[in-house]
């Protein structure tokens, strides 16, 4: 442990004097290591890419590690010693989580690759690197290796030891024991939460149509309970979007909007107070759909012009009801914007045609994506065959004319995967599988945890056998590969019939 770099005497932790004037600021406490944390992580982002790209001997490497070592020589100063941890999605510095934002994103996302790569859980500094030693164990942690990362973090651990870096102690992840007790109780509680929101998003469709007042109190419970659910256990809540109930599609696309969006904005960064609100304003999105007539919204064949009109209306009619709504003071202001902005496009092309020209609110980026998605996975009057998962998420991700912020979708992709939850594949065993959850590490995203429902000869067992794709036998070779998707009406299938 090294003493803290000052001229005179140490004041106390926490507490740093400007230089010249004898006076002392504030620069501890969790704000100062959010704030130097994402600094950190950045400079360190900047760095393995520096080392990716030039030789260790080039001026880019160089000045990047320079800035790195200044950094952490700063906050470890300061905080005496430092702990980078991962865990989830989330990086923790010295205990506190940091904050993913669209500006960090990329260094973030990179960071947890990286992490989980190599198989590293933390990294303990307890006094500063030199910039020689920094260059040393970035270029060791960017050597490209086929190992699996258990097999890495043991090759890496013996590295650290041989090249006397031990000022960087690396620890494995946290274990997360799977109990299949707590994991029947977390899919109970998120059917009721479910069953619930459903419920409650019919009682206020039908209170706004009919003129009346919803009770803001039970819906705010109900996001509430969302929110609790995707923060505790996110897996139960997000398979349940794939009942896709035909005859209660304006409830439950509201409902799915809303797991979608929170749990999206969970990957973002944002907090429980956040991700109340965003909540709140997607499952608000459509309530101006409740003034368009029940026979337009599910008509069946082509609309005229003026059926459009109302179609169209919705977004400022559901900002409109927001405001006229009793208790609407209880409601985020957010609400009404992305109720008015959901169908915005990045490039303020879609409807309704904004007057001068605005930034789009996260919340509306966020929840468009969310709407758009679970929309055209869904079966409904106009569109007989949805499109799957998969084939959504490759045009929503590969066609600018969708309008979607290509950040947002970016993260959607991390937290769905290439093959999103409910995804019906056929393995190259012949067998079919229901994708059931994204596979964490994110260079596995093409390598989903599925749900085998057949046998090699196609006949369906109930409720199946869940598996890791990314499971390889002692050659390295994995056990099961995705072939293709499917539909799953052409095998008789209800997805939805596997998350109950």
């Amino acid at each position: 442990m090294t003493t803290p770099r000052h001229n005179v005497t140490t004041p106390p932790a926490g507490v740093r004097q400007t230089p010249g004037t004898g006076t002392s600021v504030e620069v501890g406490g969790d704000a100062y290591i959010r704030r130097s944390g994402k600094t950190l992580i950045l400079a360190v982002y900047a760095a393995l890419r520096a080392i990716r790209l030039y030789p260790l001997e080039n001026a880019a490497v160089q000045n990047a590690v320079a800035e790195l070592t200044q950094l952490a020589d700063d906050l470890i100063g300061h905080e005496h010693e430092v702990e980078m941890r991962v865990s989830g999605e989330f990086v923790f510095i010295n205990t506190v989580r940091l904050r993913l934002d669209l500006d960090n994103y990329a260094s973030f996302s990179h960071l947890l690759s990286v992490f989980r790569a190599v198989g590293i859980g933390s990294l303990q500094l307890h006094h500063a690197p030199s910039a020689k030693e920094w260059q040393r164990f970035l270029a060791l942690l960017s050597s490209p290796s086929t190992e699996p990362p258990a097999a890495r973090f043991e090759q890496l651990s013996g590295k650290l030891t041989q090249q006397e870096l031990t000022v960087f102690e690396i620890g494995e992840p946290m274990a997360q024991p799977a109990d299949e007790h707590e994991r029947e109780k977390s899919k109970e509680v998120a059917k009721k939460t479910y069953a619930q929101s459903v419920a409650v998003t019919r009682d206020l469709m039908t209170s706004v149509r009919m003129g009346r007042s919803p009770n803001i109190k039970k819906i705010k419970r109900v996001v509430q309970g969302i929110v609790d659910q995707i923060l505790n256990e996110e897996t139960s809540l997000i398979g349940l979007t794939t009942i896709r109930d035909y005859d209660e599609y304006t409830f439950t696309h509201s409902v799915n909007v809303c797991i979608f969006a929170v749990a999206l904005g969970k990957r973002l960064g944002l907090g429980k107070v956040q991700l109340y609100d965003l909540g709140m304003a997607a499952l608000f999105h459509d309530i101006g759909k409740s003034r368009v007539p029940s026979d337009i919204l599910n008509k069946s064949s082509g609309l005229s012009d003026d059926e459009w009109r109302l179609i169209a209306a919705h977004p400022w009619m559901g900002a409109l009801s927001l405001f006229q709504l009793k208790g609407q003071q209880d409601l985020p202001y957010r609400a009404m914007i992305v109720a008015h902005e959901h169908h915005m496009k990045i490039d303020l092309s879609g409807y309704p045609r904004p007057i001068r020209d605005r930034s789009l609110s996260m919340f509306s980026k966020v929840v468009a994506v969310a709407d758009g998605f679970d929309a055209a996975t869904s079966r409904r009057a106009y569109q007989t065959v949805p499109l799957t998962p998969a084939q959504v998420m490759q045009e929503m991700r590969d066609n600018p004319r969708r309008g979607m912020d290509p950040v947002v979708v970016k993260a959607f992709i991390n937290l769905t995967g290439i093959y999103p939850v409910g995804t019906l594949v056929i393995l190259d065993t012949f067998e079919l599988g229901i994708v059931h959850a994204v596979n964490p590490v994110p260079e596995m995203l093409s390598r989903p945890v599925v749900r085998i429902i057949s046998d090699e000869q196609g006949n369906l067992v109930h409720p199946g056998t869940l598996f890791d794709l990314a499971e390889q036998n002692r050659d390295g070779v994995y056990l099961r590969t995705i072939i293709k998707t499917e539909n799953p009406e052409r095998y008789g299938i209800r997805t939805g019939d596997y998350f109950v």
